[in-house]
């Protein structure tokens, strides 16, 4: 990390929102520590976003992480991408798709439609445009609010790499917290 992180932070709504990571991830995510610490009323921006994300789109849960940890795999974003697949597994979503991103349009493990998203999500990451050829595609899959929705996962994804990326956010291993924790429960609420 190139800013070192805070560990008790000051204000009622920082220590509120490191005691909420500690309970759903088993520790403070590193943007709490690095950014959020230092610049508080950023924070709010995310809790808009982050319910959005969650509540607010029509495209299934295992989509947008497909998309979110797909754009951080491109970015170098390590840290975002593990959040997703912590995310994922807490979810009971299986991380092989996951782990099969970087060979998507290969795989026998998406569809048609997850492909055309996921190229759309590559070029518009790698490019910030697209061209006619990859829109079309997803357009013969989507509706035009399931485009704008990706469009706009996509772009929130990227926002939160481009604070991460330069700042040398890491992962913090909440994914192996998670397959752990998941190895606890009971195998009747297991995936």
């Amino acid at each position: 990390m190139r800013l070192e992180p805070i560990e008790k932070p000051r204000g009622l709504l920082m220590r509120l929102g490191y005691w909420l990571s500690r309970r759903q991830l088993g520790g403070v995510m590193s943007p709490l520590k690095v950014i959020y610490a230092r610049a508080p009323t950023l924070t709010w921006t995310s809790l808009v976003i982050g319910p959005t994300v969650e509540k607010g789109l029509s495209l299934e849960p295992e989509l947008r992480l497909l998309i979110t940890t797909q754009s951080s795999l491109i970015n170098g974003c390590t840290f975002c991408a593990d959040l997703h697949m912590a995310q994922a597994v807490q979810a009971r979503i299986g991380l092989e798709r996951f782990k099969a991103l970087p060979d998507f349009a290969a795989s026998p493990l998406f569809s048609e439609w997850e492909r055309a998203v996921l190229a759309y999500t590559e070029e518009v990451t790698r490019r910030r445009t697209v061209s006619d050829a990859v829109f079309e595609s997803l357009r013969k899959h989507a509706s035009e609010k399931e485009i704008v929705e990706i469009t706009w996962l996509n772009a929130v994804g990227n926002f939160y790499n481009l604070m991460a990326v330069p700042l040398e956010l890491e992962s913090d291993g909440f994914t192996d917290l998670a397959l752990r924790h998941a190895e606890k429960r009971p195998a009747s609420l297991r995936a």
